[in-house]
């Protein structure tokens, strides 16, 4: 697997993090954002499975979701982190 194989990772992960940005401007509650982004990278990760299969290491509709899960929860780490080294 070529380094293109795994692009939709680090993509699905950073539309996740903005995402979840762009909500966290809005009154909506900030514990539903690492819900929202498990469930919007799942879906992006079967879209790239379809739209675009040469940037996924998922092969089949299964692994695209787990693939988009951990993207999505991701996610939510980084911003904890990022969130944790500036206290």
């Amino acid at each position: 697997m070529d380094i293109l194989g795994i692009a939709a990772i680090p993509v699905i992960t950073v539309i996740c993090y903005g995402f979840a940005e762009v909500l966290k401007a809005t009154p909506m509650d900030n514990k539903w954002l690492p819900a929202i982004c498990i469930v919007l990278g799942a879906g992006l990760g079967v879209a790239a499975l379809f739209v675009a299969p040469e940037i996924t290491p998922a092969t089949d509709v299964l692994t695209a979701l787990a693939v988009g899960i951990v993207s999505g929860g991701f996610a939510t780490s980084v911003h904890q982190t990022i969130k944790q080294l500036k206290e």
